[in-house]
């Protein structure tokens, strides 16, 4: 099978090469699939640059966090069946990642794709929204009518909270640079944007809120834009931190937390149970057949163009989800 491979440390487009490997063999709580579309994410791109914490540690590897695509080898548990149509995280930690014609998923974090979703809105559908699940509802604790402000609201993961706060009743500020940045979040259901580059977020924030600040804030940024939040929080109001795509994780004053009565808490979807993951991926898949929620997928590039969809990525050319289209016999949408 084709695969892209990561050899050494640097840029996306020095260090990932197209090569011919054996499809790698199930190991326990794994299953083998034939991959149709991949999503392309930040975390893919620093681990080409060895600064992600939960990548593969050393050696070759193929990074791709999630796929869609239909099971091969089902493995040993039962849980799935050859032929299966599934979403899933990949074992990109032991480095059989999505950038490959076949890859191993894990068992635990597959789930069933909607008939009406097609490979490439499945493979950028899982973490984004299953994460803004566990950030929001089960984290965050996001009300009916609450203030909601997403930090980095044209991104992928951004874009999901927006679109998932929104359809919870929440009153939505996506937070994004520039004007098309800006409509971008509105189209994923942003009822307000603040654009970073023309001011202080905080400010913006505030008189949008009559001074009263934000319920909740999903935070994938980090860095400066989480310092700013925490200057337009109402009391008792929850930070939600997911990731940092800045560059640098979120600087927490713990004086500043007592001082203006709000708290922060992480929030990652691995750390729940099986039956939990699928009851929120029921909730999702509702939603999503209903309409409520939106494909955060912008882009898509071809296989062979893996190297290109990174330098866009980081580079931040691109808004919402990018994927990559691995076997384009899949399923599409009509």
């Amino acid at each position: 099978m084709r695969a892209w491979v990561v050899e050494g440390t640097g840029a996306p487009g020095e260090v990932l090469q197209l090569t011919d490997r054996d499809a790698p063999v199930p190991r326990e709580g794994t299953f083998l699939m034939e991959v149709g579309a991949v999503g392309v994410g930040l975390p893919d791109v620093f681990m080409c640059r060895g600064t992600y914490p939960l990548g593969p540690s050393q050696g070759s590897f193929t990074p791709g966090q999630e796929v869609c695509g239909t099971v091969v080898d089902a493995g040993g548990d039962g849980a799935l069946e050859v032929g299966q149509r599934v979403m899933a995280v990949t074992s990109f930690q032991d480095g059989n990642g999505g950038f490959a014609e076949q890859c191993l998923g894990l068992g635990a974090s597959a789930f069933a794709v909607p008939d009406s979703m097609d490979d490439a809105t499945a493979a950028g559908f899982l973490i984004p929204y299953h994460t803004a699940w566990i950030g929001l509802v089960r984290r965050g604790a996001l009300a009916a009518a609450e203030t909601l402000l997403v930090l980095g609201a044209a991104g992928g993961t951004g874009a999901a909270a927006c679109s998932l706060g929104a359809a919870l009743g929440a009153q939505v500020i996506g937070v994004a640079g520039g004007p098309e940045r800006c409509g971008v979040a509105a189209s994923f259901g942003a009822h307000h944007t603040v654009d970073h580059r023309e001011g202080d977020i905080a400010a913006a924030v505030l008189e949008l809120t009559d001074g009263r600040g934000v319920d909740v804030v999903y935070d994938p940024v980090g860095g400066e834009a989480y310092t700013a939040a925490t200057r337009c929080v109402a009391r008792d109001a929850r930070i939600v931190v997911i990731g940092y795509a800045s560059g640098e994780w979120a600087p927490i004053n713990v004086r500043h937390m007592v001082q203006r009565n709000y708290s922060v808490v992480g929030a990652i979807p691995a750390r729940y149970s099986r039956q939990e993951r699928l009851a929120d991926h029921q909730e999702l898949s509702a939603l999503w057949e209903a309409g409520s929620i939106h494909s955060v997928v912008s882009d898509t590039y071809p296989f062979d163009a893996l190297p290109d969809a990174m330098a866009a990525l980081e580079s931040r050319a691109v808004v919402g989800r990018v994927v990559l289209e691995v076997n384009r016999g899949h399923h599409r949408s009509a």
